[in-house]
């Protein structure tokens, strides 16, 4: 996953707005979001090459969501894959912060990484590539490829976008979160990051919404958290021709706010 945002104890009925885009290569085999047969408590999809996910929920209410931190030639620990630390952290009954810790105590055995967890009560962030696990405060934060809240054009694009839907009156609508997964426009290139890739994967690189022949946006995916405990989880999976189909899942968590 690529590109986060979430409201946080910002909107006056939902403690929790995530929306989020996954960019993966078109061939890496993919399941759409669903409760796993081998974890029924965890909602998510799965990268069925991992066997983690990028963003998932459970049962008890209990988030996580990751992205990589770009670094080409950077080292890339053991081989396991970064996508178990969300479906680990989903799995296990511990709290976010002293999960976060473990994780951080193990931090060279992956690759470059950001993980958001914890609940709608109380989130984390952390990344083994930007210091001290840090506590969200309320208000609207973005995340990609870099440390938390990092300007990139994207970054900064997705948290305009997210205070104005949830600026507006009533409840959220699904869909307008989608389409601000859905922007597609390209930064000049004199506001475009320089993390090492060149030119043009940057530029490809850099929208919200990222599409090419080898490399895109797999899924788009929007949670909903009211204040009852009621999450609405949608995904909306594209393949190369960014055609898109829309799964969503409605549950009661263990624990109302």
């Amino acid at each position: 996953m690529c590109t986060i945002a979430v409201a946080y104890r910002s909107h006056p009925e939902y403690p929790l707005i995530i929306a989020a885009n996954r960019d993966e290569f078109y061939d890496r085999p993919t399941a759409p979001i669903d409760f796993w047969e081998d974890c029924p408590d965890i909602l998510a999809g799965r990268d069925l090459k991992g066997g983690g996910t990028w963003l998932g929920v459970n049962r008890k209410g209990k988030i996580a969501a990751l992205t990589n931190f770009r670094e080409p030639g950077g080292l890339y620990g053991n081989g396991i894959s970064r996508g178990f630390l969300v479906s680990d952290f989903l799995a296990k009954d511990m709290e976010a912060e002293a999960y976060l810790k473990n994780v951080a105590a193990l931090k060279n055995d992956y690759g470059g990484f950001n993980l958001l967890a914890g609940t709608a009560d109380c989130l984390f962030w952390y990344s083994n590539r930007g210091g001290a696990i840090t506590k969200l405060t309320a208000g609207i934060h973005a995340l990609s490829n870099h440390l938390l809240d990092t300007p990139w054009p994207k970054v900064e694009t997705v948290r305009r976008k997210l205070s104005d839907i949830i600026g507006g009156p009533g409840r959220i609508d699904p869909e307008a979160l989608f389409d601000m997964l859905a922007d597609r426009s390209h930064p000049v290139d004199a506001a475009l990051p320089d993390t090492g890739v060149g030119k043009t994967w940057e530029r490809m690189l850099s929208p919200v919404f990222i599409t090419s022949s080898v490399y895109g946006t797999r899924c788009s995916s929007v949670i909903l958290v009211d204040y009852s405990g009621k999450l609405i989880f949608c995904e909306r999976s594209f393949d190369l021709n960014a055609k898109g189909d829309t799964r969503c899942f409605e549950l009661q968590t263990d624990k109302p706010f």
